[in-house]
């Protein structure tokens, strides 16, 4: 596999791309798993509720935000991937935490159902063969390939603990 180039995805997603070490994105949404694992096993509860400001979200909140970022980008990469062209609206992450119920849940809840999200990803995008992984679609009015999609599900994810290792804790 190859690094997605510039065409294969709107000029947003570049910021989330460009974290992702390596040319196998793959590899990359696998070991990220392992290391996301043992960081967030080693945060209480309590740790899950802050914010570092009152406006923003939650550790819990944040977790939850990836892996529903994550169900969305496997599910256009599914499609695309499927040659299917049908247009995929967008949608809104802030609608998504507020409707979640993910303050009432414990982190180690939410953590697991990371950890089953991404296990099923990883088993989907491990069933592509050369040809899948280049096909494109339409989404958000942007065009974005498959191989694209996975590089922003592992980057989109670095972002966000980048953000919580720095603001939260």
């Amino acid at each position: 596999m190859h690094r997605p180039d510039p065409t294969e995805y709107a000029p947003y997603f570049g910021k989330y791309i460009t974290l992702v070490q390596g040319n196998d994105a793959v590899a990359a949404l696998d070991s990220q798993l392992k290391e996301t694992l043992s960081f967030l096993g080693g945060l209480s509860d309590a740790q899950g509720d802050l914010r570092y400001a009152p406006d923003k979200w939650s550790i819990k909140e944040v977790i939850g935000h990836i892996s529903d970022t994550e169900r969305i980008f496997a599910y256009r990469a599914l499609r695309f991937a499927r040659h299917d062209r049908t247009p995929l609206s967008s949608f809104d992450e802030n609608s998504y935490v507020a409707h979640s119920n993910l303050a009432s849940r414990r982190l180690a809840e939410i953590t697991e159902e990371f950890e089953l999200v991404r296990k099923a990803n990883l088993h989907f995008f491990k069933s592509l063969d050369g040809e899948m992984w280049v096909r494109r679609g339409i989404a958000n009015e942007n065009e974005a390939s498959v191989r694209a999609l996975a590089y922003m599900i592992a980057g989109h994810e670095l972002h966000h603990l980048e953000i919580i290792r720095s603001r939260y804790l």
